[in-house]
């Protein structure tokens, strides 16, 4: 899928400064940015969504640990 992706000029010039320092495509560096991001985002879900889960199995047992 193509997509259009308009950056401020000062992002851009970074993007352009740090590909160039790597070697590769201000592509694959934006991609591996994103990519990133998204398992980041991920994994912050995945750590709530077991936290709750598990809060409130263990209620009582953290409830009598904070007393």
């Amino acid at each position: 899928m193509a997509m259009n992706l308009r950056l401020p000029e000062e992002i851009q010039e970074s993007l352009r400064q740090r590909a160039e320092e790597e070697g590769r495509s201000m592509h694959a560096v934006a991609v591996r940015a994103i990519e990133r991001y998204l398992a980041g985002e991920a994994d912050r879900d995945t750590v709530a969504r077991l936290g709750a889960k598990y809060a409130a199995k263990h209620a009582d047992l953290l409830r009598k640990l904070g007393e």
